[in-house]
């Protein structure tokens, strides 16, 4: 069932929850022009190096997580941020349990 964050007041510390050995997603809005969507990775967890054909904006909620952008590593931490760029591979991985946001914004095509 689709829920309608629209308009309301939530706690991101609520809305997905940690799962041994997982990642959980709850998307909050889902548009053709883009998405956004939290996540909690556990430790260990990650997404295998991929593209994807618009930007993203990867916000931690908690925890560290590692990054790396075309072969370039990052390590972030509550309250940092990183641009995902569009068609350049990229891997997200846990080093310690994190929660993101995803901000993804696909391109127009007026």
């Amino acid at each position: 069932m689709k829920k309608d964050f629209t308009g309301k007041v939530f706690d991101t510390e609520k809305l997905v929850q940690y799962q041994k050995n997982s990642i959980v997603s709850q998307t909050l809005i889902n548009k053709k022009e883009g998405t956004v969507t939290l996540f909690a990775f556990d430790k260990g967890q990650g997404l295998s190096e991929h593209t994807a054909s618009f930007d993203a904006m990867l916000y931690l909620l908690d925890g560290t997580a590692g990054i790396t952008i075309e072969k370039k590593s990052f390590t972030l931490k509550k309250g940092q941020m990183i641009i995902l760029p569009a068609n350049k591979p990229h891997s997200v991985s846990a080093v310690k349990k994190f929660k993101m946001a995803l901000i993804m914004i696909k391109e127009s095509k007026i």
